[in-house]
């Protein structure tokens, strides 16, 4: 499980990187600012045909070998991934499909790399996501992006052959909060390298790793600044204890650990970059990385669609199929058309990242933030359409004699992708820092709390002017001349549709900074609706683009594919219009207030009757300080009442 990042780690880390990544192009951020940039994502960057002969080469081979040598059900059984599938994957090569040819791998496409998680992600959830913890943000991708040529030839032709991989971020007490990082890296006395010490929490492929990426704090000295670092460590060497392998409600086939560090030692060349940089590593491996993410929930959501459609056919109900009754129908709708726009906007978001002309940061965000959301509800609905025999057990299902569909394990396995590389609510956060820079750069008058209310008016007036010269539109009364986007006929009308209402954002967010100036970044909720309308925005426009490449594409799809965008787009549009209502009628303060209450106990009496089974303990356990040591830590009031 990769780490979520915290806003202000986030901030703090970016803007090292922010001066020439800007110079880069970025749909997303000018959409934030009410300029739909459409020539960014069309047309679409061209698949190169060699890449994309020998991508489709390799699925077809990952294809054949899932369903000739993968047995799901064993694998939910057992509880982990079988050691022949194992020893299959790293045969196929499938453990380098992101490693460039030069290092032995076999430098997959972005895009062919996301058809292969999305084809492994469909088949068992376990799959995917161990493919995508070895290269997505193990060692390769951090190697890949800041080692050194030394690093990338030593290693990288071993995790692409047989070395899995991990990463070694979160802590037992530090998850969204990397500021906090205990885990400490001391810098030997002749200076050949660091002894680390440490305990590090949930990390996929962590409990079978051979070589794994760790972060680690190296203290401030004379002439180096210290701060997170990141390191190689071969996971064979002296110190390295795998406490434990944790089990989760999903996923159960992940090698998932604990892992003590105790006076490990690493030398001074395994160090990746230079000390101090080590979040901004991790960051960047996570631009592209996360697009694994929206990869497995595509996955999903097109075996959701193959699932309702052959059930809903042929389960009958009050004289007619169950699918042919308007409330399932509706359902299935949402998850064809969802499926849809999932895939259009990780196709966009994957040509820009393999084409490299655009900064991708927003994008990719969005794609994982929506996609695990919409993927999440894609699972809830099919769940409702199979009825009991979506929460019934796949082996139960196969017991009686019936297909065993697992819809009950997908549905354990998508609801991580929540919290996975990024909480929805944290990822809220770093799309909202990223989307409004330039608003606070424009209006950074407004928001200074030390500014008299007379001259925050004035401050409001002079950056109305500049948003009105410099982004026509921004200010009401300044509108644009719509474009047609004739050229995609009847779906123009959703550009159309995506072209106002990015300038209304772009002036709701000047707005809500007039009116909460610095204390913005703590409307929280506000700010989430702010980004939500934005990935709203982007997959609209992904969809719709997606439909006119596959229409020049695959001419045969065009009317298909022309249906399912258009039916996604009305369902976003109104999405968007119901999240710009609740960004001014809501009730966020009061039910702050009420939260506020129920952490002072204000309500207690509620939880009376009942009796918790989890009885009496620590919520967070101990950890050591030092090897040996234990940090004091308060005991929760509630264990204290007992």
């Amino acid at each position: 499980m990769a780490t979520q990042v915290s806003e202000k780690q986030a901030r703090d880390v970016a803007e090292q990187a922010r001066e020439s990544e800007w110079k880069l192009p970025s749909f997303c951020k000018e959409l934030f600012m009410g300029n739909f940039r459409l020539d960014l994502i069309h047309p679409q960057p061209k698949l190169d045909r060699t890449e994309l002969e020998k991508g489709k080469r390799f699925i077809a081979q990952l294809r054949t070998f899932l369903e000739n040598d993968v047995d799901p059900l064993e694998l939910e059984r057992e509880a982990r991934i079988p050691e022949h599938v194992m020893d299959g994957l790293k045969e196929l090569g499938a453990l380098g499909m992101k490693v460039p040819e030069e290092y032995g791998g076999l430098g997959l496409s972005q895009v062919s790399y996301n058809q292969a998680l999305t084809l492994a992600g469909a088949y068992h959830g376990s799959l995917s996501t161990f493919l995508s913890a070895h290269q997505s943000i193990g060692v390769a991708e951090p190697l890949r992006l800041a080692g050194s040529e030394e690093q990338k030839r030593e290693w990288l032709p071993k995790v692409a052959k047989d070395h899995v991989s991990a990463f070694l971020l979160t802590e037992p007490d530090v998850g969204s909060d990397p500021a906090r990082l205990a885990a400490t890296a001391e810098p030997t006395s002749d200076g050949s390298g660091y002894v680390l010490n440490g305990r590090k929490l949930w990390a996929t492929n962590g409990a079978i790793a051979d070589v794994v990426v760790v972060m680690a704090q190296v203290p401030k000295r004379e002439g180096h600044k210290g701060g997170i670092s990141c390191f190689i460590l071969p996971y064979d060497s002296e110190g390295v204890v795998v406490e434990n392998r944790n089990q989760f409600m999903g996923l159960r086939g992940i090698e998932n650990s604990v892992t003590l560090l105790d006076d490990v030692f690493v030398p001074k060349d395994n160090l990746i970059g230079k000390e101090g940089q080590g979040l901004k590593i991790a960051l960047a491996t996570l631009n592209t990385g996360r697009l694994a993410l929206p990869a497995i929930c595509v996955g999903a959501g097109k075996w959701a669609t193959k699932v309702a459609r052959e059930y809903a056919a042929e389960r009958v109900q009050w004289g007619q199929p169950v699918g042919k009754h308007e409330a399932v129908a509706k359902k299935i709708s949402f998850i064809a058309a969802t499926a849809f726009g999932l895939e259009a906007m990780l196709d966009v978001a994957s040509r820009l990242a393999d084409d490299k002309q655009n900064d991708i940061r927003i994008e990719a965000s969005i794609a994982k933030l929506l996609g695990s959301e919409l993927g999440w509800q894609i699972v809830d609905e099919l769940m409702q359409v199979r009825g009991g025999r979506g929460y019934e057990t796949a082996e139960s299902l196969k017991a009686r004699g019936e297909k065993p569909i697992p819809v009950e394990q997908a549905m354990r396995d998508m609801r991580i992708n929540r919290i996975f590389e990024g909480s929805t609510e944290i990822m809220h956060l770093m799309i909202a820092r990223e989307a409004v820079d330039q608003h606070l750069q424009v209006a950074g008058d407004i928001l200074e709390p030390d500014v008299e209310l007379k001259d925050k008016g004035k401050a409001a007036i002079a950056a109305g002017i500049f948003y009105g010269k410099w982004f026509p539109g921004l200010v009401v009364g300044k509108g644009q001349a719509p474009g047609s986007f004739s050229e995609f006929g009847e779906l123009g009308a959703h550009l159309r549709f995506v072209e106002r209402n990015s300038r209304k954002l772009a002036r709701s967010i000047f707005y809500l900074m007039n009116r909460w100036q610095a204390a913005l970044e703590k409307k929280q909720a506000r700010l989430g609706r702010v980004v939500d309308i934005g990935a709203e925005l982007f997959a609209i426009s992904s969809t719709v683009v997606y439909a006119n490449t596959i229409a020049n594409e695959h001419p045969e799809r065009a009317e298909q594919a022309k249906e399912l965008a258009d039916v996604f787009c009305k369902q976003a549009r109104r999405r968007v219009d119901e999240l710009f209502t609740a960004l001014w009628f809501n009730d966020d303060e009061d039910n702050y207030e009420l939260a506020m209450g129920v952490l002072d106990g204000r309500y207690e009496w509620l939880e009376e009757g009942i009796l918790d089974p989890s009885g009496y303990g620590p919520l967070i356990a101990e950890q050591p300080d030092a090897v040996g040591e234990t940090s004091e830590r308060p005991e929760p009031a509630s264990q204290l009442a007992g």
